[in-house]
């Protein structure tokens, strides 16, 4: 028996955060004070997606998405605005930001620099992982190869400059919400990883006696779902493999540098509008998964609120996720003892078995010359697993306890009445777009042209775009200018949608009904029912979409899907082109007021509004009704969790309209 003690005085418990921002900056200020007050020990910022995509909030792409899934940073001011009153050489910040995450930390270190902070000092995260972005995402902006070398650059001038800042966050988070299994997450995330690592070694800033510097900053942002024991196994496997990476791949000595360090927000994915209060227990159990095994706890964690399935949730809301983490850290004797897996054959043997799947697919990965070669394959490994993970709940093989089980319920009063989300003004963008325009007016012209035109020459010439980024913040470049001029520099990128195959249900009763229906109602049509899929505004959530485009293939639909980022004018411009018979939005941002008002006016004015268009998202029931009065003709929200009835509805819901117009 060891003679190492398995008890000892508590461990110093992981990093509270709670993942939060919207409205402006000057709101998200208020509430991060609020949480740090409560007992936050670090930041965790969310960005609206016109700032993740690289646009201001006055750019027509920005409309209605302006401080709707995060906060709006459109330059230095709103930076020192979000953290006034915080001092940054105190602070442990993360920063959900990916392609333009070079930008969002220049502006961070300029503001630091302002507080007259050591910027040795400065201890955060940027996620700054873009494969991941092209796989499920949907917020990059950049092709790979431009994108692998900003983050590049951010790592290389980071290691010296800012050396506790974590420049690199391979984030399997999203992997997971996009349906991967765990080995897929294990070997994503992984192969990103490499993909970092080996474009810094080729990148020759970092001389090789600091690379293992360098193998050391790179962390990870991981998923935890409600299969405790598989959860709590692959933390396990990620933290062998990646140890067995650096050591073997790259040389890295220093068993401490080849630890895995990672932050997680556990599965958002499996909260449930139905029974929205069960979710506080999937939160407390996925929690566990990754704080119980020692040798493989996490550094940092954030929990989602349990309504998030509803909507914005509200400070309360986020207290009750923070109290959760406190009670665990504090009240229980978790950080007491050594690890209690330790051992355990059970334990023992999935964590070899998640392995060695793993290692099989990185090793195909890597004959696919890397992740920046293999996006095509993994995002279509995507969608077939996530396709079979939906049929698996639609078919009640998945339990899912209030929405295929279990499903009659008493009123909650958790959830009812008007306040139970948080909703964000839509004024406040008008606002947002007024204050940017008095920002560029009141700016010195001259000192923003010439950051612009270095920061181009930079990343024209190889040159590493930290300094430029920073100077250009201090300029009072905006985050759309930033943005746009690299742009121009190294175009801009399409990712895959991975809806191309249509994966197989087994020839299911249900599906091949529908499929029936489908042939009848086009013989009628006179050619097959022709559904166009579309993603209008910034929002990348695509898994909705992918969903609906796959099961509408499986059943003998013609279906249209371009993927992401589209404008309603390109979407009527589709159907016009297709004659489509339905037409599908799929807005999962909050933005579907004005985004659906602008499509189906726009269908009217190209002669197109007998057409019928449909929605799906995450959408309050006022919000519905305002949608119906607008002449939507079907809403889907998460409780719509059987795809095949809704495509037996679509079929009707063309059919009906074919007869109208006949």
């Amino acid at each position: 028996m060891s003679a190492k003690p398995y008890q000892h005085a508590p461990d110093a418990p992981w990093i509270f955060r709670t993942y939060a921002g919207h409205s402006t900056a000057e709101k998200s200020n208020a509430l991060y004070r609020a949480n740090l007050a409560k007992g936050q020990t670090g930041l965790s910022v969310a960005f609206d997606l016109p700032t993740q995509t690289g646009y201001d909030p006055d750019h027509i792409l920005s409309r209605g998405e302006v401080g709707k899934v995060g906060v709006p940073i459109s330059h230095l001011g709103d930076m020192r605005q979000l953290f006034d009153q915080i001092p940054l050489e105190q602070s442990n910040t993360s920063m959900t930001i990916n392609a333009p995450a070079a930008w969002l930390l220049a502006m961070y270190v300029a503001l630091a620099d302002e507080q007259g902070a050591d910027r040795k000092l400065l201890q955060g995260t940027t996620q700054n992982d873009l494969i991941k972005e092209y796989l499920s995402r949907g917020t990059y902006i950049f092709p790979p190869g431009p994108s692998l070398r900003l983050i590049g650059d951010m790592i290389a001038w980071c290691y010296l400059e800012v050396p506790k800042w974590n420049p690199m966050n391979v984030c399997s988070y999203h992997l997971q919400e996009a349906g991967a299994t765990p080995e897929q997450e294990l070997a994503f995330a992984l192969a990103t990883a490499i993909s970092v690592l080996d474009t810094v070694r080729a990148g020759g800033q970092v001389p090789e006696q600091d690379f293992e510097i360098v193998a050391s900053r790179i962390s990870f942002f991981v998923n935890a779902g409600v299969r405790f024991v598989t959860e709590l196994c692959k933390m396990r496997s990620f933290t062998r493999l990646w140890d067995q990476i650096l050591l073997e791949r790259y040389g890295v000595q220093d068993k401490k540098a080849r630890r895995f360090r990672y932050g997680v927000q556990v599965n958002s994915l499996g909260l449930t509008e139905q029974q929205p209060e069960n979710n506080v227990y999937r939160i407390l159990i996925e929690a566990l998964a990754v704080t119980l095994s020692k040798d493989a706890r996490c550094r940092a964690l954030q929990l989602p609120a349990w309504n998030e399935a509803l909507g914005l949730p509200r400070p309360f809301d986020q207290q009750w996720s923070l109290r959760l983490q406190q009670v665990l850290a504090y009240e229980t004797d978790l950080l007491e003892y050594e690890d209690l897996f330790e051992g355990s054959h059970v334990v023992e043997a999935k964590v070899a078995e998640l392995s060695k799947g793993a290692l099989e697919q990185l090793a195909l990965i890597d004959g696919m010359g890397g992740a920046q070669n293999a996006i095509d394959y993994m995002k279509t490994e995507l969608v077939a697993s996530n396709a079979k993970r939906v049929r698996s709940v639609e078919t009640g093989d998945m339990t899912v306890v209030g929405v295929n089980r279990w499903t009659d319920t008493e009123a909650s009063p958790l959830s009812a009445g008007e306040s139970s989300i948080e909703t964000v003004d839509p004024r406040l963008e008008a606002g947002v777009v007024e204050r940017i325009k008095a920002w560029r007016a009141a700016r010195d012209d001259g000192a923003v042209q010439a950051a612009l035109t270095d920061l181009k020459a930079a990343a024209a010439s190889g040159r590493n775009i930290m300094e430029p980024s920073i100077i250009a913040a201090k300029a009072g470049v905006t985050t759309g200018e930033w943005s746009g001029a690299l742009r121009e520099v190294f175009g801009e990128y399409r990712g895959p949608t991975g809806v191309a195959v249509v994966v197989s249900t087994g020839e299911a009763e249900d599906v091949e009904a529908v499929k029936r229906e489908v042939e009848r109602v086009s013989e009628v049509l006179g050619r097959t029912l022709t559904y166009l899929v579309g993603k209008p505004g910034l929002d990348g959530h695509s898994n909705g979409a992918e969903q609906i485009a796959t099961r509408a293939r499986a059943v003998g639909m013609e279906v249209v899907y371009d993927g992401i980022r589209s404008t309603p004018e390109e979407i009527v411009r589709r159907a016009k082109e297709s004659r489509a018979h339905v037409v599908g939005l799929s807005i999962l941002s909050g933005s579907h007021l004005d985004l659906v008002q602008e499509v189906v006016r726009l269908m009217r004015a190209e002669g197109l509004g007998d057409i019928p268009v449909v929605v799906g998202g995450i959408i309050p029931d006022a919000d519905a009704l305002i949608l119906k009065q607008m002449g939507v003709a079907r809403i889907y929200t998460p409780k719509d969790f059987k795809i095949t009835d809704i495509m037996g509805d679509i079929v009707r819901l063309v059919e009906g309209a074919a007869l109208v117009e006949a």
